[in-house]
């Protein structure tokens, strides 16, 4: 993990979202702090404000704990650089959660309302266009879109591109010092980023910037550490990839594999698994069921040596042409697109094997706890004044900065060893908080227990739970839970008559199932 930076903040994220990660840290959102070599800014030397937009992005997200009612909408303002004649590329981060989009021209003269055409949580990139095919003629109407730089080299100047409040624009030369494979935005996902060393301007702080190599589109600022002046930018490899994984309409996602690997280096490990002194690898130590690893038969314990016979280091490391060491996720994430098939150089049970497989995305919706709520509603269900949800890595996450460690152990355990889990449920149900009521005498301090079975049926996410208790004909429902094998009841009379209360009391609807 990385320590927290110090950022001039002009939209706050709530605390329970997950955060971008910096270029030395667990980051919050992106922005711009006041530099000490203004010296280094320069005017931009051509109108580079033609080939860019605002955006005004409106979000209001759900509460986590009150799953029924949304949080007070908060504004976010980025600026972003045209790539079509009426596309815009942005941060994903940018638009989640978002109940209005808008364009704004970079003089602040002309407005046009803006919609999503693609998103990608993972990558942290979206595509934004204007709502009406009539107002998009309209708004870029003299505009012209910026082409794709081919990828810069370690040592080469980026710039950063700001604008003022009366709209004129500044270019912050900064060096690229190296590159990393890192999270965007969600931690489990991992892409190639820069680390550019440069000096920014408060007075043009936005959400997020373009990067630009030679009058070009070269990234996308995710944050600016102040203290040490290093951005962290989308690399343009992974810009590239998803603009041209999107421009055929039918965007399918960067590829996955599915696995978790541990690294070789223990030579007890390596006399263990059968690697010889010339060979590096990674072991396989879980893989997901369902996943594109797991179809191709791919199974825990293999140690993978190389993809498509570019060798991988018993660090996990390869050699990439351009920007040298690199972690071998690059190979697949950054490099094939999903449908894609590669090979696998295995050795399994100390005897090399070959698997060939095909690609897809590592699919968020399949986790038994998913990793990111945006632009969903999530599931839930009130019943007498006990409050059931579906877990996600967001709930966790609420529980505060060292989350990893105050989280309760039995819900950490169900994100960190999904295996265990797996084979009895989809979703992890569990009693999230007690309203005190009639019906919840004496179960006041319940919460944060996994839910095994109501009325004798098993719980394996918030649809089975509803029907648990609807298709119930009894006038007691037994709630199991998997904690300390604890049961408790509710009289149904009882429970019917608080949640016609709790209607009337400010809960809007007693459940939601999507």
């Amino acid at each position: 993990m990385r320590h927290a930076f110090t950022l001039l903040l002009i939209a706050l994220l709530p605390a329970c979202k997950p955060q971008a990660h910096s270029a030395s840290t667990e980051a919050t959102p992106p922005a711009v702090q006041a530099n000490t070599a203004a010296e280094e800014e320069t005017t931009a030397p051509w109108d580079v404000r033609s080939s860019m937009v605002r955006v005004n992005s409106t979000r209001q997200s759900w509460n986590l704990w009150q799953p029924w009612e949304k949080n007070p909408p908060d504004r976010r303002r980025a600026l972003a650089a045209l790539i079509a004649p009426t596309r815009v590329i942005t941060t994903a981060e940018l638009v989640a959660d978002a109940s209005y989009l808008e364009f704004e021209s970079a003089d602040g003269s002309r407005f046009t309302p803006a919609k999503v055409v693609v998103v990608d949580y993972e990558a942290n990139l979206a595509i934004l266009e204007p709502t009406s095919e009539e107002s998009a003629r309209e708004f870029f109407a003299g505009m012209t879109p910026l082409e794709i730089a081919a990828p810069p080299k370690i040592g080469d100047t980026l710039e950063i591109l700001q604008l003022e409040d009366n709209g004129l624009p500044i270019l912050s030369p900064g060096l690229l010092q190296s590159v990393t494979l890192s999270p965007n935005l969600l931690e489990r996902h991992s892409f190639l980023t820069y680390l550019v060393k440069a000096s920014m301007r408060s007075a043009s702080s936005s959400y997020t910037l373009p990067v630009l190599h030679g009058k070009k589109i070269a990234g996308v600022l995710l944050a600016y550490n102040s203290k040490d002046q290093l951005c962290d930018v989308v690399s343009t490899d992974i810009l590239a990839r998803f603009i041209q994984e999107a421009a055929d309409g039918e965007y399918r996602g960067l590829p996955g594999l599915g696995i978790s690997t541990t690294r070789t280096e223990d030579p007890s490990f390596r006399q263990w698994l059968g690697l010889t002194e010339d060979q590096g690898g990674l072991y396989i130590r879980s893989l997901r069921e369902g996943t594109a690893a797991a179809k191709a038969g791919v199974e825990k314990g293999d140690v993978l040596l190389a993809v498509d016979g570019q060798s991988i280091n018993r660090r996990g490391f390869y050699e990439h042409p351009s920007y040298g060491s690199l972690s071998w996720g690059h190979l697949i994430r950054g490099e094939k697109s999903a449908g894609d098939v590669v090979t696998l150089s295995l050795l399994r049970a100390g005897k090399p094997t070959e698997l060939q497989v095909t690609l897809e995305r590592d699919q968020d919706d399949s986790r038994l706890v998913p990793d990111q709520m945006f632009d969903r509603a999530p599931n839930y269900l009130v019943k007498g004044g006990l409050v059931f949800q579906e877990l996600s890595r967001p709930l966790l996450e609420s529980f505060g900065e060292d989350w990893r460690s105050r989280a309760p152990l039995n819900l950490l355990d169900a994100w960190q060893n999904p295996e265990n889990h797996e084979d009895s449920m989809r979703r992890v149900v569990f009693l999230s908080g007690t309203i005190p009521t009639p019906a919840t005498v004496g179960y006041e301090g319940l919460r944060n227990l996994i839910v095994r079975k109501v009325n004798d049926m098993e719980i394996r996410d918030m649809a089975s739970l509803v029907r648990a208790f609807d298709d119930h004909t009894g006038q007691l429902h037994s709630i199991e839970f998997t904690d300390e094998n604890l049961t408790i009841q509710l009289d149904d009379t009882t429970t019917t008559l608080v949640d016609s209360e709790l209607l009337k009391r400010g809960i809007n609807r007693l459940s939601r199932v999507e």
